[in-house]
């Protein structure tokens, strides 16, 4: 699968644990867990290629950058559409900067996988599975004619109270214990 040094994983677990408690209790994400997880993992993937020998091949500043921009440049567009909010942009950007672009894509599918899991389940728990699949196809329908969902519905715009939303760094928090533990698996 994807190799990740031994620092990357204790630092992404402690990061994904903090979001998810900071998430469910307070229903955001904070900017100084954030800010310092991309200065910590741009000076992280620094320090692996210090001098030009590679420690760790693929873990440079330029990878950090690549996997921030990669995350946010998926994400940003979700924000817009108020599809997400803006702390979870924030926090898939600044683990971008700490895994790096390859390591990231397969972090976004366990985490995207394991977000549908508990969407299906939440789902199933409030009763409110007919409902979102006529929002799904409206959603559907609007994005097709490029107008943005959430203008005509307000079901569809996370930061109305009337949304069924999940908190996303738990749902990142559990993606990473998946990730980790595929890393770890035996080859």
């Amino acid at each position: 699968m994807f190799f990740l040094p031994m620092a990357h994983q204790v630092l992404l677990a402690a990061v994904a644990l903090t979001a998810a408690v900071y998430d469910v209790r307070f229903r955001r994400i904070p900017n100084w867990l954030t800010l310092s997880v991309v200065l910590v993992g741009i000076a992280l993937n620094s320090f692996l290629n210090l001098k030009g020998e590679f420690w760790y091949t693929g873990f440079t500043w330029a990878t950090a950058l690549a996997g921030l921009g990669l995350a946010f440049a998926i994400h940003f567009p979700l924000y817009l559409l108020r599809f997400t909010r803006a702390g979870d942009v924030k926090l898939m950007s600044a683990l971008g900067a700490l895994l790096g672009p390859v390591n990231w894509i397969g972090f976004f599918l366990v985490s995207s996988v394991m977000g549908g899991l508990v969407a299906v389940v939440l789902l199933l728990i409030r009763g409110r599975v007919r409902s979102t699949l006529f929002n799904l196809a409206y959603l559907l329908n609007e994005l097709v004619h490029f107008r943005p969902p959430y203008m005509r519905r307000e079901a569809l715009d996370v930061t109305n109270p009337k949304a069924l939303t999940l908190p996303r760094g738990l749902v990142i928090a559990i993606g990473c214990a998946v990730f980790l533990a595929a890393l770890a698996w035996p080859k």
